[in-house]
């Protein structure tokens, strides 16, 4: 299968970058494709959320809770016990692969979108749920004793008001509210998304080129571990989405991208609050310069071979 047209500008900033050219999106620009991403996906959501009923979305939304919950608890003793990381920094990176990527979220919908794969509209809820029992894992993890702690409102704070969640629920609520009205805007969210999200992974191309260097220093454990935790947490994913949820083909392929994808924007700024001793950099590195280029070039591919061969 051919790779999604929106990956060539992903591929184009990481070329740039390791060419040493003298390139970067601007800051502004790169946070306005941020903002502009999270609401498009939330409101896109949002407008279709209303055709579900309670009955099906509440539960599940708490299984999804659950799974975000559960893969913490995978990732973690594979770091600690067979990485001899410090439980610190196994807990803070572990938590970022329970959590989920948008960036690799968008990349997936552009990909059904191009396909013409119908999936079901709720997902931008799932994308938001799993950002939460993650973080609060890694903690529980790291310190038991944390939430009793000052540290902890903190992490509260920027589980639930970090941009994310914030502006993906609120596309939502926006969305479902706003019915017929919505439509007004899909000029803007809707025809600019694919051209909006180039532009943000030209950004994240030179990112994640940047970090070249970072890997060959962790060595072969770290990208080991990047590539094989996204692939255990996808095939579990699969099982949740075929057995469990019965979802669409589509709604299965994205199941298994949020599985396999890890958090370099909500889980960090969490984890910098509650868990400053933790070394951060490890995760981001994990999961921008390793683990995101895996999914966008082979996995998300790979994922939607399989689900079109099961349906």
């Amino acid at each position: 299968m051919q790779l999604d047209i929106v990956v060539a500008f992903f591929l184009l900033g990481a070329v740039a970058t390791l060419s040493r050219a003298s390139f970067e999106v601007p800051k502004a620009i790169y946070r306005g494709c941020t903002l502009f991403l999270l609401l498009a996906i939330g409101i896109k959501g949002g407008m279709a959320f209303t055709a579900y009923p309670l009955g099906v979305l509440i539960p599940q939304a708490l299984i999804i809770i659950a799974f975000g919950l559960i893969l913490p608890f995978i990732a973690f003793p594979i770091l600690y016990k067979i990485g001899g990381w410090t439980r610190e920094d196994a807990a803070s990176t572990a938590a970022h692969y329970g959590s989920v990527s948008v960036a690799t979220y968008a990349v997936s919908v552009a990909v059904l979108e191009a396909q013409g794969i119908t999936y079901e509209a709720y997902f931008p809820l799932f994308v938001a749920l799993l950002e939460i029992p993650a973080i609060l894992a890694g903690l529980f993890i790291a310190k038991p004793k944390i939430f009793m702690s000052k540290a902890f409102p903190r992490a509260l704070h920027e589980m639930f008001f970090n941009e994310g969640v914030l502006l993906l629920i609120g596309g939502l609520i926006i969305g479902a509210w706003g019915g017929d009205r919505t439509e007004r805007l899909m000029p803007f969210f809707g025809d600019l998304f694919h051209g909006v999200l180039a532009l943000f992974l030209l950004e994240l191309g030179r990112q994640a080129a940047t970090r070249i260097n970072d890997i060959k220093r962790q060595g072969p454990f770290l990208a080991s571990f990047s590539i094989a935790m996204p692939l255990l947490a996808a095939s579990l994913g699969y099982l949740l989405a075929v057995y469990v949820l019965n979802l669409s083909a589509g709604g299965v392929f994205l199941l298994m991208v949020l599985a396999s994808s890890a958090s370099y924007i909500a889980v960090p700024a969490a984890m910098r609050s509650a868990l400053p001793e933790a070394n951060n950099a490890l995760a981001i590195t994990a999961s921008l310069a390793i683990t995101f280029p895996f999914n966008v070039l082979v996995a998300i591919p790979l994922y939607l071979s399989l689900t079109q061969l099961g349906s």
